[in-house]
């Protein structure tokens, strides 16, 4: 195939001498051609053979050479969106608010906030002691970290309890291997309490004791520690280790600031220990010991904890337990189960308890005050995202929460819970934008099975159902990840040039419940690309828009959803842009040193299993290419992606160009230097953004 593509490149050459224009005298881009080196082996009496596993080996100068080749073949290939890139950029930048600062929340008689300043791709944290008015002290500033740096992120940060040391994390290889410091903010100067190779979390018990997570060779975090300031890392004790390589380990204070909770868990269980913040030198005690598909979440508040747990309970139910109680067993129903409502999590407070929970495909608040009396915090529109924020105080009258929806920009709302009335503490800014101009639909779509799947969309007031405009249909449907209908700044782009944007709440989420998440993972994944198939059908049958104008996007999981789809229906969709797609499912849950992989076995089976190993085989994206036409493609990847590995979205190209037998683009676009989330500075991503819209233009004609 090679051959073939330079010998009809040189077809188009001038035969020397004769007096031609520039244009035509350069060769037409050749995509690479990955080298062809069969591993042969048989898993459950199939011989399987992958011809490009040597990808997986970036320490080979062969496999550089080859992303490099594939990064200036897609960068040649792209040169003439040039100008519209740019041109989205500016619009994306534009609806931006680049100087900005969030609302600051109060904690241990500081106000905290973070601020963007023009110019800069990072956050500066600040704080201000006792009053809005004191003077703000930076105490930690992400550009100055990143300086230098072609990658830098910081994860997890918590101040001490007195407000005079900040341990934060810090990642600048986007493998999210972290390096803990801990800061003096009298002094303003890092201690020498430096950890290398921590994960998140890290949380404080008091002024001078720290606990921080470490991980195994797979990147799992398996273990818990307990760090003294100013002792030497070699005499921190390792609080908790979980052998298990389905579980992992996290580690936080709860809310009243009472107790440490080291949370261990699996996809289907978990088991919770506690330690009191007064003596975090305490021996962990189990709180609820570990049942086979038995999963909860820990909560304290007013000297008991609270349990929501799913035993006997599919949307989950509240348990309650006092505190000289633990470890007798004698939990009490506190809030029962429902077949129609789904409880996500709990934010107690010293009066009162506010459920975070799921009906109709949409979250509701639910407080239930100390007396037991029970009340919802309505919202005006029909599709909405909600979720409490910067609730750092447990003794306060007030809730924090977060609201917003494809029309409203991010909204911070202080709610009083003796008036029973909320304030609006500030809607980020977004110049330019007009929702007058946009309308929001929400309705079902009958999937083949009978399950209605919500869709959420946006289009112009303009926008007209005749079939002629072209649409993004988004979807994730994994883990029990919920894809809620959020503001989008940056899609207005594609809006304001006719495009719809829909968001398929497809199974594997958890938007219609517990049972939408179960219905859409193992056994049941084929549901997840069945759902979105059958959305965008839907889509074309009733005039949304046409096969010929439809594209398709997903990101991580959801570039396994975009890979099984591409193979199900390319006729379906004009262009797919699969960004980190995990596509190569058998070959990574085969290999438990990969991260993510053993543990994973709960959520997309274990291919050592014969019967789960059929199931997997049937969808995996890299094994199901087969020799016929595909869409546009436009495949995104990191080379230190810790997610998924680099080699699956770069094997798979290779194979799709090698067997694929139309004539459409498909490209690959290889951060070098990036993570899981591509770059890590905002202008960075908004230019990756423009770089995937552009693609989006051009497979539909308006790369004008």
């Amino acid at each position: 195939m090679r051959t073939l593509r330079v010998l009809l490149s040189l077809a188009v050459l001038p035969i020397v001498g004769t007096p031609v224009c520039a244009a035509a005298q350069a060769p037409a881009p050749v995509p690479p051609a990955a080298a062809v080196k069969p591993r042969v082996d048989t898993l459950h009496g199939e011989v399987r053979t992958d011809n490009y596993f040597w990808i997986r080996d970036k320490t080979n100068p062969e496999v550089i050479s080859y992303l490099n080749a594939e990064n200036a073949y897609t960068e040649a290939k792209m040169k003439h969106t040039e100008a519209l890139q740019q041109k989205l950029y500016d619009e994306m930048l534009a609806h931006i608010k680049e100087t900005d600062v969030s609302v600051p929340y109060r904690e241990n008689g500081y106000y905290y906030s973070t601020r963007t300043e023009k110019g800069k791709s990072y956050a500066i944290r600040v704080r201000r002691k006792g009053s809005l008015n004191a003077p703000e002290e930076v105490f930690l500033d992400d550009n100055a970290l990143a300086a230098g740096k072609k990658f830098s992120s910081v994860g997890d940060w918590a101040i001490t309890p007195g407000g005079s040391r900040l341990a934060y994390l810090h990642d600048t290889t986007a493998l999210r291997v972290y390096t803990l410091y801990v800061k003096d903010l009298t002094t303003g100067k890092l201690l020498a309490d430096s950890i290398s190779r921590v994960v998140p979390s890290v949380a404080w018990a008091n002024d001078t004791v720290l606990f921080y997570q470490t991980a195994d060779s797979a990147r799992r975090s398996d273990a818990v520690w307990r760090h003294v300031i100013g002792t030497p890392r070699s005499s921190d004790v390792e609080v908790f280790h979980e052998n298990d390589v389905l579980d992992n380990v996290g580690v936080a204070r709860t809310n009243d600031n009472k107790y440490m909770i080291i949370s261990d868990d699996g996809f289907t269980s978990s088991e919770s220990r506690i330690i009191p913040t007064s003596n975090p030198f305490a021996a962990p005690v189990v709180a609820a010991p570990r049942k086979p598909n038995v999963e909860y979440q820990l909560d304290h508040t007013n000297g008991a904890f609270l349990l929501t747990t799913n035993e006997g309970a599919q949307n989950f139910k509240v348990m309650r337990i006092a505190d000289d109680k633990v470890g007798t067993g004698q939990w009490t129903e506190f809030i029962p189960t429902s077949d129609s409502v789904f409880i996500e999590f709990l934010q107690p407070f010293r009066n009162n308890l506010v459920v975070v929970q799921r009906s109709g495909g949409l979250r509701r608040l639910r407080v239930i005050d100390n007396k037991n009396r029970s009340y919802y915090i309505s919202f005006p529109e029909a599709a909405y995202a909600v979720s409490p924020t910067g609730n750092a105080e447990f003794d306060t009258d007030t809730l924090r929460f977060n609201y917003q929806s494809m029309l409203t920009p991010s909204s911070t709302y202080d709610y009083s819970f003796s008036t029973r009335q909320r304030v609006l503490k500030k809607k980020v800014e977004v110049p330019g934008f007009d929702p007058g101009k946009y309308e929001v639909k929400r309705f079902m779509v009958k999937a083949r099975d009978g399950a209605m799947v919500p869709v959420s969309m946006i289009v112009g007031r303009n926008w007209k159902q005749d079939g002629t405009h072209p649409l993004l249909e988004y979807a994730y449907g994994s883990y029990g990840s919920t894809t809620e209908p959020t503001f989008n700044s940056s899609v207005l782009s594609l809006v304001d040039r006719g495009f719809a944007y829909a968001i398929a709440h497809i199974r594997g989420g958890q938007e219609m419940g517990r049972a939408w998440y179960d219905q859409g993972k193992m056994m049941n994944k084929k549901n997840t690309f069945n759902d979105f198939v059958d959305v965008g059908q839907y889509l074309v049958d009733n005039k949304f828009t046409s096969r010929d104008r439809l594209i398709a996007n997903g990101g991580s999981a959801g570039g396994l959803l975009m890979g099984a789809v591409v193979n199900m229906r390319p006729d379906l969709y004009k262009a797919v842009v699969a960004d980190v797609p995990f596509v190569d499912v058998i070959n990574t849950m085969m290999d438990a040193s990969i991260p993510l992989t053993a543990q994973e076995w709960q959520q997309w089976g274990d291919p050592h299993d014969a019967a789960q190993y059929a199931y997997m085989r049937s969808y995996s994206p890299y094994d199901n290419v087969e020799r016929k036409a595909y869409p546009w493609m436009l495949v995104t990847t990191s080379l230190n992606d810790s997610q998924v590995g680099y080699w699956e979205p770069v094997k798979w190209v290779a194979k799709l160009r090698s067997m694929k037998t139309d004539t459409n683009p498909l490209y690959i676009k290889i951060n070098m230097a990036g993570g899981h989330g591509g770059s890590s500075g905002r202008y960075d991503v908004l230019r990756e953004r423009a770089f995937r819209y552009a693609f989006m233009l051009d497979a539909v004609g308006m790369a004008q």
